[in-house]
């Protein structure tokens, strides 16, 4: 064999007949040699994520606007900057820690406050200020090892030296924005002319090229690719030759004057960025990739972590859940930003991605890298009143973004697909497209808002009502394919019953499902209070006793002490007491013994009675004259008995109204107490006692037993809050006519549902998506028609669908 080696076959041999956990060790190692930059991303955005200052901030955002949009990979000029600027931060932090700066004197009572301008710089004095940049200075340099040791260091020279070989002429040649433009500058002859300058075409190389193909379709893609090279080319050259005027321009300039200077300064920082971002988005090589699906999986997780912990992006709000604030009508502020700004870029990817337009993507993704730190660690703290270092759910979300930040560059360093055919769910039959997609569906107006903008964002000749027809038959197709192609894979054979595991697991299982929602609501309200119940105590019991319609004669009310609870011998006396009672006994069932309370009032009426004498005279006409309402016995001191009109025990439901328990008075009877007004020389007052107490007292007072219903959790509170009669309107109806639609109109349907072969529909509606995209639009309306007219015809119907 051809350089064959003993010496590599034998080490091949001890390795695989190692352990496995030491393979395992080897295999993790070699994965982090081969993604060294990614963990070095990875320790930067942690230390920005743990700091949250601003001298920390600078690598994040140079890392996506920077590094991740290199090609092919981060240059040596940017690592070499993020170890320089690592280790100079790590001095100036270490610096700042000496005790006799003012703001390192009070510490303890300005580490949490987060518009501390050392906090925001990072200069504050705290244990373990340098740890994290000490691991993220030993990620770069183990990364700058790895580049050493395969020969990528020293690769950006390298990629000068050939580049100044093609373009020999055109010394200040920026391509990159790897070279230096001053070292471009030292090669600049102040003493040229413009007739020095020349322009290289490469005519002659895509002569060469051409010559050199062997085949008739190779040489017309590959002239037609060097004659767009060409211009691309001869419009860089043009663009160097006057950037090199300019250069030489600015450089007399600045011999001669100061502003001069400043101006030829700016240029050098400006043009590398300039050219930089110009051969981004005019590559001479792209390798087309489609990251949008996780792009948009991980805008949906940010857009999960807002909704579930919205309370982390608003001032006082840590102990609030979205489900109270929502059942109250209250939408917070926060989340109603959180959620518009999120929806509002998940709109504007979609947007660029069906554009296609890589300009419009580098534009969004430097507004948003620069939005999104600005906001997250210098408008977020202010809001919170909190760091963002001590905010848990907001660094979760900075992550996932990050994430979506380097995706973001990925896409834009190699460039849109030239096609976006389909849903990326309908790329495969089985079942777990199958079951994606149809979820994919139920989601409210997702797939509506998907068809319209994709029809506002693609070329097309077809109207919007023609898209979505088009939209719902792909839809149709691919889940007929689906089924059809899982029959092929699992097939039935003929006159065989199905098989009892089929039959109780998939039927059994619709069984058990229709029955939990028909009787939802009845187990739902019995058990929401029954077990998951809370205790819901009275904190305050009042009585206001009027006699015809006059000033109030008696007021009282019981709170704290005189709310009592019943011990365990009380209650069980209670319940003998209704031993023989069949309707008291079953309303008592409902009740445990921690949900009655004796509240003791006072008989004495806490207010004085002032009433106008006219209105005395009144009163007591009324009272003494036996054919009025008041059935009382008169005498001097005014004291009769009121029969029947104290409720002895009071139902106090979860809403506001508190009933009284007739199955608990004997006979269905109130009880009688006794009124009596008491007057010293100026001042006079009224005396109630109930009669026939429970708990036998000397002195006047009312007796009241309150039955507390428990109320649901806080948690459960809007879904308890319908009752059952709202739940079954709301919950059981609604499901109940999707139901009803699967399980009626079949046999409209059966024309489109059962058809053996949908791969020629299915193939027709991809061709309809590929001419489209190619810019076919006369052939996309023949398609169409052509689409439209099977449909209408179910004899073509039957013969495009036949078996093969």
């Amino acid at each position: 064999r051809m350089f064959h080696d003993d010496e590599l076959e034998e080490s091949e041999k001890f390795y695989v007949g190692q352990p496995r956990v030491l393979l395992l060790i080897y295999a993790l190692y070699n994965t982090l040699v081969a993604r060294s930059e990614m963990v070095c991303y990875f320790v930067i955005i942690l230390n920005h994520m743990i700091s949250a200052s601003m001298i920390t901030l600078v690598l994040p955002i140079l890392i996506f606007l920077w590094a991740m949009l290199s090609v092919p990979r981060p240059s040596k000029r940017f690592w070499m900057t993020a170890i320089v600027y690592t280790e100079v931060a790590i001095v100036i932090k270490y610096f700042f820690q000496f005790g006799f700066f003012p703001w390192n004197k009070h510490v303890d009572y300005t580490k949490d406050k987060p518009y501390h301008p050392p906090n925001i710089i990072g200069i504050e004095k705290k244990e373990g200020y340098v740890h994290y940049d000490l691991v993220q200075l030993l990620a770069l340099f183990f990364h700058r090892s790895i580049l050493k040791c395969h020969g990528l260091w020293d690769e950006d020279e390298k990629g000068d030296s050939s580049s100044n070989k093609e373009d020999t002429d055109d010394e200040l040649s920026l391509t990159g924005g790897r070279r230096g433009s001053s070292a471009s500058l030292k090669s600049v002859n102040l003493a040229a002319s413009v007739e020095s300058i020349h322009v290289h075409f490469p005519e002659q190389q895509t002569a060469i090229r051409r010559k050199s193909s062997s085949s008739i379709s190779q040489l017309s893609h590959r002239s037609s690719f060097s004659s767009h090279r060409s211009k691309r080319d001869i419009f860089k050259n043009i663009n160097h030759i006057t950037l090199s005027l300019y250069f030489l321009q600015c450089k007399l300039c600045a011999i001669k004057s100061h502003c001069g200077l400043c101006c030829f300064r700016t240029l050098q920082v400006y043009m590398p960025i300039r050219q930089f971002f110009y051969n981004l988005i005019h590559p001479d090589y792209s390798a087309v990739t489609d990251v949008y699906v996780l792009m948009f999986l991980a805008d949906t997780v940010d857009f999960i972590i807002i909704v579930f912990g919205f309370w982390a992006f608003g001032k006082h709000s840590a102990a609030a859940d979205i489900t109270s604030s929502l059942s109250e009508d209250q939408v917070p502020e926060a989340f109603l930003v959180m959620v518009l700004i999120q929806f509002g870029t998940m709109v504007v990817d979609r947007a660029l991605y069906l554009k296609k337009t890589v300009m419009g993507k580098v534009i969004f993704q430097v507004i948003l890298v620069f939005g999104i730190h600005f906001w997250m660690f210098f408008i977020l703290p202010g809001v919170t009143e909190r760091k963002f270092s001590q905010n848990t759910v907001a660094q979760l979300w900075y992550f996932v973004k990050c994430v979506y930040f380097g995706l973001s560059a990925y896409q834009i360093r190699c460039g849109y697909p030239t096609r976006v055919l389909g849903n990326f769910l309908t790329k495969s039959y089985n079942y777990v497209n199958l079951f994606l997609f149809q979820g994919f569906r139920l989601v409210p107006f997702l797939t509506e808002l998907r068809a319209v903008m994709d029809w506002v964002w693609t070329d097309t000749t077809l109207s919007l009502s023609s898209w979505i027809c088009v939209e719902d038959i792909y839809a149709h197709i691919f889940i007929l394919k689906c089924w059809r192609e899982s029959e092929k894979r699992y097939p039935q054979p003929r006159g065989q019953k199905k098989k009892k595991v089929v039959k109780y697991g998939m039927g059994g299982m619709i069984i058990v499902l229709l029955i939990c929602i028909v009787w939802f609501p009845l187990l739902f309200m019995s058990l929401i209070k029954s077990v998951a119940g809370i205790t819901n105590k009275p904190l305050d019991v009042s009585i206001t006793i009027t006699l015809g319609g006059y000033q109030p004669i008696f007021t009282m009310s019981a709170q704290q002490n005189q709310l009592k609870s019943l011990d365990p011998s009380e209650f069980n006396d209670f319940l003998r007491s209704y031993r023989g009672n069949t309707a008291a006994l079953q309303f008592l069932e409902g009740y445990a013994r921690e949900d009655i309370t004796r509240a003791d009032l006072e008989g004495n009426s806490n207010s004085l009675w002032t009433i106008s004498p006219p209105s005395r005279n009144k009163m007591i006409q009324g009272l003494t004259d036996f054919d009025a309402d008041f059935t009382l016995v008169i005498s001097w001191t005014i004291q009769r008995t009121l029969e029947e009109v104290y409720p002895y025990y009071i139902k106090a439901p979860s809403d506001s109204l508190a009933k009284p328990i007739k199955q608990l008075l004997k006979d269905c009877k109130w009880e009688n107490i006794t009124v009596s007004l008491v007057k010293n020389a100026s001042e006079e007052w009224w005396v109630l006692n109930q009669l026939g107490k429970r708990h036998k007292t000397s002195h006047e007072s009312l007796e009241l037993f309150i039955f507390s219903d428990k109320v649901s959790p806080p948690s459960l509170g809007f879904l308890a809050g319908y009752g059952i009669m709202g739940l079954y309107a709301s919950v059981v109806l609604v499901i109940g006519k999707f139901v009803r639609e699967f399980f009626s109109g079949i046999s409209h349907s059966i024309m489109f549902e059962e058809l053996p072969n949908v791969d020629r529909i299915l193939k027709l509606c991809t061709d309809i998506f590929l001419v489209r995209e190619t810019g076919e639009l006369e052939l996309e309306e023949d398609l169409y028609a052509k689409l439209i007219f099977l449909y209408r015809s179910p004899e073509t119907m039957i013969k495009w669908t036949r078996e093969k």
